[in-house]
């Protein structure tokens, strides 16, 4: 993309103080690095924040401070106009001859980029009424004749947008329901393509800037998975080991090799975590969340776990039902009173009940051969089918709150429970290779080259988990359009 100074978009974010302008910049900049603060006067001076993926400028965001005097400033503005085809030049020469003013100080920084050839993204927050104090406002920022566009964002509980849709729509020829916080990537690109309407200059660029950010969050989404497949194939197989003397009693080893064994796990966790948030730009990310598993020595899991993240014991053995029957026929087939093969209803039962069985028992140390006058002793990995889909639902939970999450949110990300099993949105055959693939990783039979395999399990289970999810958003925003 060609970054010359007329065709890089640029945007300038202005409006009222406190009104949501720099979280808007942070989620369109997607940094989270940005200071937002419920303070008025946050931001004193004009801040360039550039998009860039692999060095390559897509558009620049300027985050701007908000007006202090904007009747003063239209009122001089009506004084040295001579007509309407002069207006631009008179905001440029009140910035020039006001530039060092102090009492002007907020609005010549506004106005300044503006001046220069960037675009405007007005911001207002429709959970306070609307009034006339802002028609200055909106007037100066028609009197530069740059592409605009009025964002409303709502802060606060009260809902005060339809007045501020017919007011703004009167200034601007798009006006938009924008929640900075909450909008998901869809809407951020919609605001994109809109200024491509308003400017067939950057029509080009804001085209070529999509493609950018389109790919960048595919490729995003599937190096997640990746990372949690790999650690879903260290953490399901992992297992720690000690030297044991001849004569040496096994039973003092268990609890220090449990320990070091659950240690290992959060943190083989944590790193996943980390990488995810790292890899969507939320690299300083507060989150909260349940420890992975529990201290004692009795079940790794309590009942609200399972319940939570895991699956229940029917889930559990139809699952195993299915991985363990020939050819995929699973419980459904037998209690529709299909029949099946000898061989197939007996591996389908031995599959269901290795699930229960499993799902109850934690690792014992397991002892080598003797050789040199010592014997390794090995904890895991844990033959527990729920341990699988605890991990695993954690993480697509955090995944998937981690990607759409808005680059202005500053409250701490809870990883809470989905509300519905992510597994029940998944087609019955694909649940069962799921099963089956989690099952191979436990007992360390899992082949390197079915990793692939794995990731595009997950992304069945992704897809499931992301379509409810992004239901319960659906309404939630409108457009309004000004022809």
């Amino acid at each position: 993309m060609n970054e010359t100074a007329q065709q890089l978009p640029r945007f300038a974010v202005v409006g009222h103080p406190n009104k949501g302008k720099s979280s808007v910049v942070a989620t369109l900049a997607q940094n989270d690095s940005i200071a937002i603060a419920m303070e008025p006067g946050t931001t004193r001076d004009s801040h360039r924040y550039p998009m860039k993926v692999d060095d390559t400028t897509l558009y620049e965001l300027i985050d701007t401070p908000g007006f202090q005097r904007p009747r003063k400033v239209l009122a001089w503005l009506q004084g040295h106009s001579l007509s309407a085809s002069d207006r631009p030049e008179t905001v440029a020469a009140f910035v020039t001859q006001h530039g060092d003013d102090p009492r002007y100080h907020d609005e010549c920084q506004l106005l300044a980029p503006i001046v220069d050839g960037a675009g405007i993204i007005y911001v207002v927050d429709g959970s306070v009424p609307y009034n006339r104090e802002h028609e200055a406002e909106m007037n100066i920022l028609r009197w530069t004749g740059r592409p605009s566009l009025a964002l409303i964002n709502q802060i606060g509980s009260d809902d005060h947008s339809a007045d501020w849709e017919a007011a703004l729509g009167q200034y601007f020829q798009i006006v938009r329901r924008f929640d900075a916080v909450r909008a998901p990537f869809e809407k951020h690109l919609d605001l994109l393509r809109s200024f491509g309407q308003l400017a067939p200059d950057w029509r080009e660029p804001l085209d070529a800037a999509l493609e950018y950010l389109q790919a960048l969050k595919f490729g995003r989404d599937s190096q997640a998975l990746e990372h949690i497949a790999d650690a879903l194939i260290d953490m399901l197989g992992h297992q720690e080991s000690a030297r044991l003397g001849e004569h040496e009693p096994a039973k003092p080893l268990l609890p220090k090799l449990r320990q070091r064994w659950h240690h290992w796990q959060r943190e083989r966790e944590q790193r996943l975590r980390r990488s995810v948030e790292d890899l969507y730009q939320h690299r300083r990310l507060q989150r909260q969340e349940s420890d992975l598993l529990t201290p004692d020595d009795g079940d790794l899991f309590s009942e609200r776990t399972r319940q939570l993240w895991g699956i229940s014991k029917a889930q559990l053995a139809a699952a195993g039902f299915g991985a363990g029957a020939v050819g995929g026929a699973g419980l459904d087939a037998v209690t529709l009173g299909h029949s099946l093969g000898t061989g197939a209803l007996i591996g389908g039962l031995l599959g269901a009940a290795g699930s229960y069985y499993y799902s109850d028992k934690l690792t014992r140390l397991k002892l080598g051969p003797l050789s040199g006058g010592f014997r390794e002793a090995v904890y895991g990995p844990l033959k527990d089918p729920q341990f699988a889909y605890v991990v695993l639902g954690r993480a697509l939970v955090h995944s998937y709150e981690v990607s759409q999450r808005n680059h202005a949110g500053r409250d701490v990300l809870v990883v809470n429970e989905a509300g519905e099993h992510w597994l029940d949105h998944m087609d019955r055959k694909e649940r069962q290779r799921l099963h089956k693939t989690l099952l191979s990783l436990a007992s360390r039979k899992f082949e390197p080259g079915k990793r692939q395999r794995l990731i595009e399990q997950l992304e069945q289970a992704q897809q499931a988990f992301g379509q409810w999810q992004m239901g319960q958003f659906e309404g939630s925003e409108q457009l309004t359009v000004n022809s």
